[in-house]
């Protein structure tokens, strides 16, 4: 596990650009809070927004960026006013968190920018429980909201705005499906809404202070997941890493207690972590988290060890009261979601093979670079999906080796995809008339994947003139290896029986 959170690939140093930036734009943030006289409260606040606007805003472009993140205090701070003006008066309290968490969830259904404003709204009210906001507070907290953002935004597109210089990656859409409670979207938004009032209610019997971080936890466990599977796993993760996180508080944060170098370090590594761990290992980012939250807990003056084994029975809670929420509540299966984006990322393969032939081909407006983004975008969410059943927990090993199957030849597709892509790349390829029968073969093992007739306008278009073209042997045996990895998946994915791979 912690080989794969810190030695796993990082091409381009994406992941390092993304930690160091969020450490710098979060550290500029909280200072020039600091330098215009803001309290420590302010500067939490203000840190934790501008945390909120470098890592949950994920648009495609860097326009969408700007747009989403200029939103943010729009959605904000009527909920950060809004909490303040309940504090006094739980139960009106109680219900509009549960309403900002469903209304949270339910915005994932407008993608990305529906994804980062519903975080920030159920974020900025969970900061409100965490810091006891109450009226006498919001003009200096939104003052801060607002001074942290523009940093972050500063630096974000300005200082270092390392997106302009990369292709834009074509984002995964949201989870659909149908309407009203056919949608994934709703079905979640009802899940997550019913899983927080348990995890509210038996958080506050346990304690009528810290309740709100079994809300959290039950929050976070529905971000990013789709099917009771990935949600489930996601529980499971968040509890291992907020244990880990503790064991690490009580060595770091209790020891420095009162050390503002110190403690500012610590910080600081613990929002690189956080950042960097975030794509490849949930359960080191929580670790991370956790440590961060101790460090917060220390410099408001109230950190402890009972504190923090508070933390781990509130997180407790709120991962366990995900799981009735999940198995019982509209529940979304795995296998539903997997043959979806199984299905998508096969007529992307495909989609990338027309465009390469058309590429080489000769046509000047065929590009398959984009069609490979979006592919890793896609096999991202396969493997999303699949998780539940390789996880080393996973009781069902007839399942976990299909799904590991499914993986490996998947993967294959998509380095054949690229390998390709990088040939048609070359302005002196070429290739010659068996491309044709080639690209037609992968056409048929697509359709016979996935049940579906695939659009063969682009790649008809590059055949005409491949015909009459020479040579292609690199080409040729990126396609027929292709076409070897497509027909092995028909097995794994049971396309001889219909038997989808989640069941």
């Amino acid at each position: 596990m912690l080989k794969r959170a810190f030695v796993a690939p990082d091409p381009g140093r994406m992941r390092l650009r993304f930690a160091a930036r969020g450490v710098l734009g979060i550290g500029a943030a909280v200072a020039l809070c600091g330098a215009a006289g803001h309290t420590l409260t302010a500067a939490i606040t203000g840190g934790l927004a501008a945390l909120l606007a470098l890592f949950t805003v994920t648009d495609p472009t860097v326009r969408g960026q700007a747009v989403t993140t200029a939103l943010l205090p729009v959605v904000g701070l009527p909920v950060l006013a809004l909490a303040a003006v309940l504090h006094a008066q739980p139960l009106a309290r109680d219900l509009a968190f549960l309403a900002v968490v469903g209304a949270g969830v339910y915005a994932r259904r407008w993608g990305a920018r529906g994804h980062a404003l519903g975080v920030f709204a159920f974020m900025t009210f969970f900061a409100a429980q965490f810091l006891h906001t109450v009226p006498g507070h919001l003009p200096e907290l939104s003052a801060a909201v607002l001074l942290s953002l523009a940093v972050a935004s500063a630096v974000r597109f300005g200082l270092w705005c390392y997106e302009r210089r990369l292709p834009a990656p074509a984002p995964a859409p949201a989870p659909s499906g149908g309407t009203g409670l056919a949608r994934i979207t709703t079905r979640q938004a009802v899940q997550a809404t019913v899983a927080a009032a348990l995890a509210l209610g038996i958080g506050q019997a346990l304690s009528e202070q810290r309740w709100y971080w079994a809300v959290g936890a039950t929050w976070w466990v529905f971000v990013n997941t789709t099917s009771r599977g990935e949600t489930l796993v996601r529980g499971f993760r968040r509890f291992l890493g907020t244990v880990l996180g503790v064991v690490l508080g009580l060595a770091v944060a209790i020891p420095v207690h009162g050390e503002p170098v110190a403690t500012a370090v610590l910080v600081a590594l613990s929002v690189f972590g956080i950042f960097y761990t975030a794509a490849v290992s949930y359960t080191w980012m929580m670790l991370a988290v956790t440590v961060l939250a101790s460090m917060l807990y220390g410099l408001l003056g109230v950190l402890d060890p009972a504190l923090l084994a508070l933390r781990v029975g509130e997180t407790a809670i709120g991962a366990l009261g995900a799981v009735p929420a999940v198995l019982l509540v509209l529940p979304v299966t795995t296998h539903a979601v997997t043959d979806a984006r199984v299905a998508r990322a096969l007529r992307c393969v495909h989609a990338c093979t027309a465009e390469a032939a058309a590429r080489l081909a000769g046509d000047p407006e065929a590009d398959p670079a984009p069609r490979v983004a979006e592919l890793e975008a896609i096999l991202g969410g396969v493997r999303l999906s699949l998780v539940p059943l390789v996880h080393p927990l996973s009781p069902l090993r007839a399942r976990k080796r299909r799904a590991r199957q499914v993986l490996a030849l998947l993967d294959d597709c998509a380095r054949e995809v690229r390998g390709l892509a990088s040939v048609a790349a070359d302005p002196e390829a070429s290739h010659d008339a068996r491309l044709t029968a080639a690209c037609r073969r992968v056409e048929a093992a697509v359709e016979a994947l996935t049940d579906a007739p695939i659009d063969g306008r682009r790649q008809e278009a590059g055949a005409a003139a491949a015909a009459h073209a020479d040579g292609g042997g690199p080409v040729l045996a990126h396609l027929h290896a292709l076409e070897q990895a497509l027909l092995e998946l028909a097995v794994p994915l049971g396309r001889t029986d219909r038997t989808p791979i989640g069941a």
